[in-house]
């Protein structure tokens, strides 16, 4: 289960994340830093990737399309690559579970 990085997520917490979601990468490493949020949707839906954001716009969109792509909202607010780091690997229970589930499009982390 691979992750992609809303361009709001630092790349750099892409090392941390590899063991456990392989295949993860963020959205400059693509080349779509400037692409839509609407591209990325499409891009991450095609590709097989959970859009993982900061961004109520995804949300929007998963309820507006449905899914896939799912989305992991995470609503922790100005926090450091570590703290958001510390929450996901924390949270990978619930993460899987989410991503294995065919019920629900968004999770949100707290």
């Amino acid at each position: 289960m691979k992750l992609l990085l809303d361009q709001n997520l630092s790349r750099r917490l892409l090392p941390n994340l590899e063991a456990t979601f392989p295949g993860s990468t963020q959205v400059v490493l693509c080349g779509l830093d400037t692409a839509s949020d609407a591209a990325l949707w499409e891009f991450a839906g095609a590709q097989g990737f959970a859009g993982v954001t900061k961004d109520a716009d995804f949300v929007e969109l998963a309820l507006l399309h449905g899914f896939p792509p799912e989305v992991i909202l995470l609503n922790l607010g100005n926090v450091s690559n570590q703290r958001i780091r510390e929450v996901l690997v924390a949270k990978t229970g619930d993460v899987f579970e989410f991503l294995r589930s065919a019920s629900e499009g968004v999770l949100e982390i707290d």
